[in-house]
C-alpha cells in the first residue's frame, strides 16, 4: 500500500496534537519513580504519595466526558489552548508544592489539562483529515505517546539523581507554553454549530459517584478514613451510579446512553476493562516503590528496569492482530487475563540476591502481556459500536482506563498499608511482605476478571479474511497506561 502524503499544514496540525499527545502520556509515568524523593522532600511517607496519583487519574476521568462537548461548543483551538496553559500551570504548581496537599491540589490542575490534550487533539484529526488519511494520521499522532511512556520512568528517576524531583514537572512548562502558543496559530478553530446543552445533572450523578468511589478505596490506604466513613462514601458512589442510570434512561440526550450496554461486546469490554486494569494500574506504581524502599534500588537503577516492559510492550502489538485473527477475542483475551494476573502475583517472588537477568526477562514478559492485554480489551469493546456511537463509547473507554487506573493504585495503597498493619510492620524499609502480598492479592483479583471475557460470544473464526480482523484489531482510541 503506497505511503499516505501529508499536506504541510496537515502535518503541522499532527506535530501539535502529537506533542500534546507526548506531554500527557510522559507525565502518566515519569511521577512513579519519583514517589520515593518527593516524599522525603516533603516530609511525608512514601506509602502515602499514592494520592498525587490517583489525584490526577480521577481528574481525568471525571474531565473526559465532557471533552468533547467543550471542544464542540467553544472550537478545539480555545479548548487545546486552554489545556496546554493549565497543563504548564499545574505542571509548575507541582514543582513548587511545600506540601502533599499542595502537590495533590497542582496535580488536579494539571489533570484538568491533560485530560482534553488527547481526546481535543484526537477530535481536530478526525475532522481534519479523510477517512483514506485518519488511520495514518492517528498512527503518526500515536507513536510520541509511546515514546512518553517508553521513556517516562527511566527519565524520572534521572531527573531525581542529576537534579532534584522537581524537574520532572519543570520540564513540561515551556512545552506547554510553546504548545498553547502553536495552537493559537496552527490549530483549526471547529466546533458544531448544532451541539445540544450537556447533560449537567447526568455530569453531576457521574462524577459524585467516580470521586466517592475512589475516595473510599484511597481511605483505606493514604488517607487514613475510618471504615465508617470509607463505607459511607462507598454507598454514596453506588447510589450516585444507580441515579445516573435512572436518569439517562428518561433523558434524551444523556451523556452515556444506556443503550451503548445493549451492544455485548461494548458491555463485556467496559467491565472487562474496568476490573482487568486494576492490576495493569497497580504494578507502575508498586514496582518502582517496591525496588527502591525493599530492594536497595536507586531511582535511575528503577526507572532503567521499567525500560524493558515499556519496549516489549510496543514491540509485541503487531503480534495482537495474528492472535485475535486465529483464536478470537475470547478465547485470547481469557487466557491472557489468567496470564496476566500469574505474572502480577510472579512480583511477589522478587528479591535483592536474583540475578539482574532474571528482572529484565519479568519486566519484559510483564510488558508484553499488558499490552496485548490493552490492545484486545480496547478493541472488542469498540469493534461492534455502530458510527453514532462509536464517539460517545470511546469516551467512556477513555473514562474507565483512567478511572481503573487511579482504583488501581489506590487498591494497592490499600492492601500494603492493610498487610502492613496485620504484619506489624512499622519501618518503609521492611515493609516487603506487605508488597507480597498485595501483588497476590491484586493478581487474583486479574486472574479472576478472566470470567467477564469468557462472556464473549466465540468469535473463533478461521475462514474469515485475516483483513477483516486485522481492520477490528487496531483502535485509534487506544490509550495505554
Amino acid at each position: 500500500m503506497a505511503k499516505t502524503h501529508f499536506t504541510a499544514p496537515e502535518r503541522t496540525l499532527l506535530w501539535l496534537v502529537a506533542i500534546g499527545f507526548f506531554m500527557q502520556s510522559l507525565d502518566g509515568t515519569i511521577v512513579n519513580t519519583a514517589l520515593p524523593a518527593i516524599a522525603h522532600s516533603l516530609n511525608e511517607s512514601p506509602l502515602r504519595m499514592q494520592t498525587a496519583v490517583v489525584a490526577y487519574a480521577l481528574t481525568m476521568a471525571v474531565v473526559i466526558p465532557a471533552s468533547g462537548w467543550l471542544a464542540d461548543r467553544f472550537g478545539t483551538r480555545r479548548i487545546f489552548m486552554t489545556a496546554a496553559v493549565l497543563f504548564a500551570l499545574g505542571s509548575l504548581a507541582c514543582a513548587l508544592a511545600p506540601t502533599l496537599n499542595m502537590l495533590i491540589a497542582a496535580r488536579v490542575l494539571q489533570g484538568l489539562g491533560g485530560a482534553l490534550l488527547l481526546p481535543v487533539g484526537r477530535l481536530a484529526v478526525l475532522r481534519s483529515f479523510p477517512k483514506d488519511k485518519f488511520l495514518e494520521a492517528m498512527s503518526f499522532v500515536a507513536v510520541p505517546g509511546l515514546m512518553g511512556q517508553l521513556i517516562g520512568p527511566t527519565l524520572g528517576g534521572i531527573l531525581v539523581e542529576a537534579v532534584s524531583w522537581h524537574w520532572i514537572f519543570l520540564i513540561n512548562v515551556p512545552i506547554g507554553l510553546v504548545g498553547a502558543f502553536a495552537a493559537k496559530r496552527l490549530m483549526p478553530d471547529l466546533r458544531d454549530a448544532k451541539v445540544g446543552p450537556l447533560d449537567g445533572s447526568g455530569y453531576l450523578m457521574l462524577t459524585v459517584a467516580m470521586v466517592c468511589m475512589s475516595l473510599s478505596l484511597d481511605g483505606l490506604g493514604g488517607l487514613g478514613f475510618q471504615h465508617v466513613t470509607v463505607l459511607v462514601l462507598l454507598l454514596a458512589g453506588l447510589a450516585g451510579l444507580t441515579a445516573y442510570w435512572l436518569h439517562a434512561n428518561k433523558v434524551s440526550q444523556p451523556l452515556f446512553s444506556p443503550h451503548l450496554f445493549s451492544v455485548p461486546s461494548f458491555r463485556v469490554g467496559i467491565l472487562g476493562n474496568l476490573f482487568a486494569r486494576i492490576g495493569s494500574g497497580a504494578m507502575p506504581y508498586m514496582i518502582p516503590l517496591l525496588m527502591q524502599l525493599s530492594m536497595g534500588y536507586s531511582p535511575a537503577q528503577a526507572g532503567m528496569l521499567m525500560l524493558p516492559m515499556a519496549l516489549a510492550s510496543i514491540t509485541i502489538k503487531p503480534l495482537a492482530t495474528r492472535l485475535i485473527h486465529r483464536y478470537g477475542y475470547r478465547y485470547v483475551l481469557s487466557v491472557n487475563t489468567v496470564v496476566l494476573g500469574m505474572l502480577i502475583m510472579g512480583f511477589a517472588l522478587m528479591t535483592p540476591e536474583q540475578p539482574l537477568w532474571l528482572r529484565i526477562v519479568q519486566m519484559a514478559l510483564f510488558g508484553a502481556v499488558n499490552s496485548l492485554q490493552f490492545t484486545c480489551m480496547n478493541t472488542v469493546t469498540l469493534k461492534d459500536l455502530e458510527p453514532h456511537q462509536a464517539s460517545s463509547g470511546n469516551s467512556m473507554l477513555s473514562m474507565v482506563q483512567m478511572l481503573s487506573m487511579g482504583m488501581g493504585v489506590a487498591v494497592a495503597a490499600a492492601l500494603i498499608a492493610s498487610f502492613q498493619q496485620w504484619l506489624g510492620v512499622t519501618e518503609i524499609t521492611g515493609s516487603a511482605n506487605a508488597f507480597r502480598g498485595a501483588f497476590v492479592c491484586i493478581g487474583i483479583v486479574t486472574v479472576l476478571s478472566a470470567w467477564v471475557f469468557w462472556q464473549l460470544e466465540d468469535d473463533h473464526a478461521p475462514g474469515e479474511p485475516g483483513d477483516a480482523l486485522a481492520k477490528k484489531a487496531i483502535g485509534p482510541g487506544e490509550h495505554d497506561h
